[in-house]
Order: structure tokens, then C-alpha cells, then sequence
């Protein structure tokens, strides 16, 4: 793995200019589509469609597997991100691990405050079951924000007496609201994305004066017990680092298989840099590799599924 990518990628993010005088949410949300938008693959067909009373966009490799299904929740601290700047990493993950994707446009806070995140992601999943789609066909995963998401959709599922899907990976998951983890503070200066003040604007906007320690909305606070297989990547250079260390170390005291992996020196979803970081290609090799051999595993018979290079 390449020193000299990591250090360049670093300066790169922290040259990035940062107003006095914070953005309004449609600031934001134009600014960071204008960032950190990648298109998806060109081996990668992408339609619009609607899951679960929401827009979504499919995204389908030309070599897509007849069977498994994945369900993506982009990141952008519930308050920006869409499918459309998620196309690029949702559509190279499909890609290598062959399966169709479903990226969900859920609402977004301030407008759409706690939970309504969390009852789209749930609407999403329940109306992709209700299709027919069998469960253990389905993984899941998401960044930042829709990995703390992710975690807390399958949390309502588990409450609303649905089946969880076959696995599910998470980037950087953002799973402690009340910003307790030692990392928001101690990685401030390894951070060259967020401060503490910027996640806190974040949680300020999407839960307001509301409990922050919910489950749904901090799930290293929630009983995990009965999730699926659970991957959790994280760089070692970013606040959240601590929110993927408890959010795995509370799924292993539930009973869930769980794998953590740190990426020394990696910044915040250091997976959106695929093509240009080696340790982005390998992350996402890895993550297709987990959701594929969990689709196999969970369908005897099921063709062993290779992810795609």
C-alpha cells in the first residue's frame, strides 16, 4: 500500500476551503455534489426507480448474479448525499461483487428530522422483502451517516418482526450521536475531513432537541442481538474512528459475528478514493468478497459468488 497516495490524498482534503460562517443546508448539499460526486462504472447500467414510497437508483453490473439483491444508504450526516454522489462507490462495490443495487434517496434533515431517515430505510427494506425478494438474497451497507442508517433500519426491521437480510458492510459508520467516543476529540488533528464542531452541526440538524442516545439514532447505545454478519471498515485518521471501534465491539457482545478492520493513516469512507488509493480497491474488494460469501452461504446449493477485479 502506497504511503505516498495516503499523504497525498491527505493534503488534498485539507486544502479543501473551509467558510467562517457555516453553509445552509442547500449549500452544503451543492457543495459536497460538486466534491465528491463519481459516476458510476461504465459496466454499470443505472435506472431511476421508487422503493418503499422513495426515489432510488439501480445500479446493475452487465454482470450481475440472477440472484442477491443490495441495499445501499449513502452518508452525508443525514443532511446531504444522495444516490447520485454515492453512484460511483455503490456502483463499484455492485460491480466487484457482482449484484444488482439499490441506492434508497431517503429524506434528508433539517426538513425531515429523526426518524424519518430511519422510516424510509425500514419502508425501503420492507417493500423489497414484499416483492418477493427472499432475505437471505439481500445484504446491506452504507457510509457514515447511512451506516449508523443501516444499522438502525435493520434494528426496526428486527422490531417489526421482518426477517434480516444475509450480511452487511459498513464505511466510517457514524453510531454515536452524542459524540461520546474519545476519537471526536483525540483525532481532531489526524482528521483532515471534520472537527467536532462539524459533527455536532450535523446531529444538532437531524435530531435537534431529541434523544440522542435513541438507538436509532446512536446505535452503539442498541441491543444488536440478531443482526447479521457485520463488516465494519474505518479509517485510523478520523473522529469517528472510536463510532466503528464501540459500534463492533457492542455487535460482538450481542452475539453478531462481527469483523472490524483499521486502515492506518485512512481518512473518513477512504473508499470513495477507489482507482486512485490502493487501500480503497482492496477495502471494497474485501467488502464484496463478505456480502457475496454470506449470499452463498445463506442459500445451500448457491453458486459461490466471486467479486469482480
Amino acid at each position: 500500500m502506497s504511503r505516498q497516495q495516503r499523504d497525498a490524498l491527505d493534503a488534498i482534503l485539507r486544502s479543501a476551503p473551509r467558510s467562517k460562517v457555516r453553509p445552509t443546508p442547500e449549500e452544503q448539499r451543492s457543495g459536497f455534489a460538486a466534491a465528491v460526486t463519481r459516476p458510476a462504472p461504465e459496466s454499470v447500467v443505472t435506472r431511476r426507480a421508487v422503493l418503499g414510497g422513495r426515489p432510488t437508483l439501480e445500479l446493475e453490473p452487465a454482470d450481475a448474479s440472477a440472484r442477491g439483491r443490495l441495499l445501499y444508504l449513502h452518508g452525508g450526516g443525514y443532511v446531504i448525499g444522495s444516490p447520485d454522489t454515492h453512484a460511483g462507490l455503490v456502483g463499484e462495490l455492485a460491480r466487484r461483487a457482482g449484484l444488482r443495487a439499490t441506492s434508497v434517496d431517503y429524506r434528508l434533515a433539517p426538513e425531515h428530522p429523526f426518524p424519518a431517515a430511519v422510516d424510509d430505510g425500514l419502508a425501503a427494506y420492507r417493500e423489497l422483502l414484499a416483492s418477493g425478494t427472499d432475505p437471505r438474497d439481500v445484504v446491506m451497507a452504507g457510509d457514515s451517516a447511512g451506516g449508523g442508517l443501516s444499522i438502525a433500519t435493520l434494528l426496526a426491521a428486527r422490531e417489526a418482526g421482518l426477517p434480516q437480510p444475509a450480511a452487511m458492510v459498513v464505511f466510517s459508520p457514524w453510531a454515536d450521536l452524542t459524540l461520546a467516543g474519545g476519537s471526536i476529540r483525540s483525532k481532531e488533528n489526524a482528521d483532515p475531513i471534520f472537527t467536532e464542531a462539524d459533527v455536532r452541526a450535523y446531529a444538532d440538524l437531524y435530531v435537534g432537541a431529541g434523544d440522542r442516545a435513541h438507538p436509532r439514532a446512536s446505535p452503539v447505545f442498541a441491543d444488536l442481538t440478531g443482526l447479521p454478519p457485520l463488516l465494519v471498515q474505518v479509517g485510523a485518521n478520523e473522529v469517528l474512528l472510536d463510532d466503528a471501534v464501540r459500534l463492533a465491539g457492542r455487535a460482538a457482545a450481542d452475539g453478531v459475528e462481527v469483523t472490524l478492520e483499521v486502515g492506518p493513516g485512512l481518512p473518513h469512507v477512504f473508499q470513495h478514493h477507489y482507482g486512485r488509493l490502493d487501500e480503497a480497491d482492496a477495502a471494497l474488494d474485501r467488502a464484496a468478497r463478505f456480502l457475496t460469501g454470506h449470499l452463498s452461504a445463506g442459500r445451500p446449493g448457491a453458486d459461490h459468488l466471486e467479486p469482480v477485479h
